[in-house]
């Protein structure tokens, strides 16, 4: 019986191994981000990514693909008073955005539901390379602009889930859209609790 079990066992593993397939490849794409929890605003910006990835297909209907990519994220333009500051009027004209810009590594589990397209679901994390404060104000006359590096009050990694899919448009080009939902605060203590949110459309080519 053991025997048995065993030649079955090395049966399953040579077929994946003689199915396995590893392809890499590099894509770009836009994002739309903004920051999400309790008392925040969901003001989107429009923002950008680019990076490397690859596929490990072990079967005709799962593979996983880490990814290595670049990412812009934050949230759209907000008013003082939008932020809660207090003595600010509605009709503020001070405006204020953040930008975190991350090296995000997430690794998707891919359900091939047919051929060309998969179904991509999992974790990824975040490493903070730089994060910005932007105020922007008009005092009737001219425009002010100030920014501020903003990475002490940011958390070093962030983590969060992706949810979306992936068409093959050929054996080596693909678009994708996916969701990542934020986990973790961006900030630390003492400030908001925000949490990323990045909607996700991309471009790609495999090697």
């Amino acid at each position: 019986m053991t025997k048995k079990l065993m030649t079955l066992l090395l049966a399953v593993l040579a077929c994946m191994s003689a199915s396995a397939q590893v392809q890499f490849g590099a894509k770009v794409g836009v994002d739309l981000t903004n920051f999400w929890g309790k008392d925040v605003g969901h003001k989107m910006a429009l923002n950008y990514q680019a990076g490397l990835v690859m596929e490990y297909k072990f079967s005709h209907a799962f593979a996983v693909s880490p990814e290595v990519v670049f990412a812009s994220q934050g949230n759209g333009k907000r008013s003082l008073y939008e932020e809660g500051w207090v003595g600010e009027e509605p009709t503020s004209t001070t405006m204020i955005s953040h930008q975190v810009n991350y090296i995000n590594v997430p690794v998707m589990l891919k359900y091939y539901a047919t051929p060309a397209f998969s179904i991509d679901f999992g974790p990824q994390v975040g490493f903070n390379v730089y994060s910005k404060y932007t105020i922007k104000s008009n005092d009737g006359d001219r425009d002010y602009k100030y920014v501020t590096n903003n990475k002490k009050y940011t958390k070093a990694v962030d983590f969060g889930l992706g949810l979306g899919g992936t068409y093959n448009l050929t054996d080596n080009a693909f678009v994708q859209a996916r969701y990542t939902l934020g986990l973790t605060s961006v900030f630390k203590s003492g400030f908001n609790e925000s949490k990323n949110g990045n909607i996700q459309l991309a471009f790609g080519m495999k090697f």
